[in-house]
């Protein structure tokens, strides 16, 4: 029996014939200028602001010379393309920001901390009489803008689009036309690695008439009816399906089948496509979650934005890359932490059926942070994949203030006028009256909050854990060396946290569901240690996306697929799978078969003896699958294999021995040089104390080590790797 349904519109009309697009949106990658201004003196930031009459106190002024004005010169600026993040190149230092990875970068470091981006823009006179917007999705940070010498405004948040209208300054006479972009990262805004740039995408939209936001046309569906919202009342409105068809019966979008339909809203004769999907979501204190009408478990990581090599200046394939990777390890949601999520990620977990939680960088009410969250909103309500808005994290100042709750209260109203099909949420760090004011409860961390406490006390309460530990330490390293340490699973009570946190909340129905800390490592913050380690080393996945042994046991219980790995070669036997039964064999003795613990583990105890370790996993008595272990001799060699996003290939670097085994150990220098057009973006090995620079001087050659038998590069662009290892 189809199900009926009712297309309603708001503030519109229906489109009734598709008329042709009169907008032009060119990404703004190449052809930009790059050199360091100076945080600290005006003189050094060449000369900004210090003129007679500068850029603030008159229009265009005559007497500007500075890095703005059309007539500066830039030839001895270094040429980059956007994204980019100026950080990635800099030294580490022992006295450097923690949180921020040790880079050179900050307040005590202002010779580092700014950064100049200058572009020409290239305007005919045939486009005369049509609109011109500029829109940077992501510049860290306190960035200040500039057209032709005109000040255009100043964001200081990195994490805020920017779009500023240029048309009134445009020179259609064959005169130059600048753009330029004033980055100042002297502030940190997280306590974690940001970058520093234009390290989002960068757009130049032409239009015939006014520029429409993102975010002015959205729908939503309710089980019953689409709704279609706008923010323009004349524009009109279709929606079409994939093969270009005006929908009929909704195709509902899920993660199994993420079915986007197109949003076609025309505004005079200037056409906006908006990619929808439509789908319920629900929150109650019963069942925790449920899409479409059915309960679903949140299995989640939480996710910095940031990658080995490129640091914050991911382009959309490498991003849409990591997406996938944890996807293999049945991943459905991710949790932006913490600040709103780039508009090219919402694009691919809508694509890709990955559910996402969006998070607000800084709570508060007053117009700063109002402006800032109606940005995160607007760019992210036209998306299936948002299922909550987070208006913050772990504001321990708050989080036992009678204020806290007043506060959190306004901010979720706000939501609400901008977006009331959603509902909103925030990270509890273990406070007991914040919490008493928000709509949908996130804890971090079972140890901090005594969630079945809660739970009693307040079952009205809906449940999610927004951080659980993944208990994860450096990839391959099972004894603590200067700068690494053993995944704490192994080393701490109670052993295997990750397999605590899981259990708990798939135990407890009434949850929504748990996002593990973190899905990969990140630079910042890497408690518990300290200098050389400049990562966080809790992601499942290290800083290139290898697999640590803890990935298997998502693997294991996250997805269907028969699944065995032995957690290294440690003196107590530990397989993580999830099949029925597993049998261990050390060098050829039979050890025995043990049933598997549903989302639990295995260990032989003290079974460790140097030489071939096998365990095989059986379902329903038959073999399906087997994890070997063994020594091997030195690397002889490094294979190259490939995965290939759109423009840009990502290449692993793996040490083998001469059987053609990977060599856990191995350690190997190797030279690179890339033939073709391409360009090296990037290139690591996930080593958290590593000190290697991460960047290509000229973007075809390198050197580079592999770290635990493995290292990565990534190429932007056509091309083959020659690999010259050091052997």
């Amino acid at each position: 029996m189809k199900q009926g349904f009712t297309l309603f519109l708001t503030a519109l009309s229906l489109a009734l014939a598709t008329p042709s697009t009169a907008q032009t949106i060119t990404r703004l990658e190449d052809g930009w200028k790059f050199a360091f201004g100076n945080a600290a003196d005006p003189g050094k930031d060449w000369g900004a602001g210090t003129e007679y009459f500068n850029y603030l106190t008159k229009a265009h002024s005559i007497h500007n010379e500075g890095p703005y004005t059309e007539t500066f010169n830039d030839s001895s600026w270094q040429e980059v393309s956007i994204p980019h993040d100026w950080v990635t190149s800099l030294p580490c230092d022992s006295l450097a920001s923690h949180s921020h990875g040790y880079k050179t970068v900050g307040w005590e470091y202002p010779e580092t901390s700014v950064g100049w981006y200058r572009k020409s823009l290239s305007f005919g006179k045939g486009q005369e009489g049509r609109h011109f917007t500029i829109r940077l999705e992501g510049v860290f940070r306190n960035a200040s803008v500039w057209f032709n010498g005109i000040y255009m405004g100043t964001e200081p948040s990195g994490y805020a689009t920017q779009t500023y209208d240029i048309t009134p300054y445009i020179d259609f006479n064959g005169g130059p036309n600048v753009l330029t972009v004033r980055a100042d990262a002297t502030l940190e805004e997280g306590w974690f690695y940001e970058g520093a740039g234009i390290y989002r995408n960068a757009y130049l939209i032409e239009t015939k008439g006014s520029y429409v936001p993102a975010g002015s046309f959205w729908a939503s569906w309710d089980g019953s009816k689409v709704t279609i919202h706008s923010e323009i009342p004349e524009a009109t409105h279709r929606i079409l399906d994939k093969e270009g068809n005006e929908m009929t019966e909704p195709h509902l979008w899920s993660p199994e089948d993420p079915y986007l339909y197109t949003l076609e809203s025309t505004v005079g004769e200037d056409v906006y496509r908006t990619s929808i999907g439509l789908r319920t979501v629900e929150w109650n204190a019963q069942e925790g979650f449920l899409l479409n009408g059915k309960k679903l478990t949140l299995k989640g990581v939480n996710l910095h934005q940031d990658h080995a090599g490129v640091g914050a200046a991911m382009p959309d394939e490498l991003i849409e890359w990591r997406v996938k990777e944890l996807k293999k390890l049945g991943v459905n949601a991710i949790r932006c932490s913490h600040n709103p999520a780039s508009p090219a990620l919402l694009d691919i977990c809508d694509r890709e059926g990955i559910l996402l939680i969006d998070e607000n960088r800084l709570m508060g009410v007053n117009a700063h942070h109002r402006r800032l969250l109606e940005n995160m909103v607007m760019e992210g309500r036209s998306h299936p994949c948002v299922i909550l808005w987070s208006v913050g994290n772990e504001e321990w100042g708050l989080e036992n203030d009678v204020r806290g709750i007043k506060i959190v209260k306004e901010m979720q109203e706000y939501v609400r006028s901008l977006d009331p099909t959603r509902r909103t949420t925030a990270a509890n760090a273990g406070g007991g009256t914040l919490i008493e004011g928000l709509d949908i409860h996130g804890y971090n961390y079972i140890i901090q909050n005594d969630v079945d406490g809660r739970h009693a006390r307040h079952p009205e309460w809906i449940i999610y854990g927004s951080e659980e530990t993944t208990g994860c330490g450096t990839r391959s390293i099972y004894k603590a060396e200067n700068g690494r340490m053993p995944a704490i699973n192994r080393t701490e009570e109670p052993e295997n946290v990750i397999e605590r946190g899981w259990k708990f909340y798939a135990e407890r129905p009434w949850t929504g569901g748990v996002f593990f800390w973190t899905g990969f490592d990140y630079r910042g913050e890497p408690n518990p240690l300290k200098y050389p380690a400049t990562l966080s080393e809790f992601g499942i996945l290290d800083y290139c996306g290898f697999p640590k042994d803890e990935a298997w046991y998502l693997r294991s219980w996250w997805t269907g697929e028969p699944t065995i790995h032995i957690c290294g070669a440690t003196k107590d036997i530990w397989v993580y799978s999830n099949c029925d039964e597993v049998q261990l064999n050390v060098n050829g003795k039979n050890l025995g078969r043990k049933k598997m613990p549903r989302n639990g583990h295995l260990t032989w105890e003290n079974a460790y003896s140097k030489g071939r370790i096998k365990a095989t996993g059986c379902i329903k008595g038959r073999k399906v699958a087997t994890d070997i272990i063994e020594p091997t001799g030195p690397a002889t060699t490094v294979e190259v294999t490939s995965d290939r996003i759109g423009r840009l290939q990502v290449y692993t670097l793996t040490a083998k021995d001469a059987k053609g085994r990977t060599v856990p150990d191995g350690n190997v220098a190797v030279q690179v040089s890339l033939n073709g057009p391409g360009r090296i973006i990037g290139f690591g090995n996930g080593d958290p104390a590593g000190s290697e620079n991460e960047q290509s001087a000229d973007g075809k050659t390198c050197t580079l080590t592999t770290f635990g038998g493995l290292a990565q590069v990534l190429v932007l662009g056509e091309g083959s790797l020659t690999v010259t290892p050091a052997l």
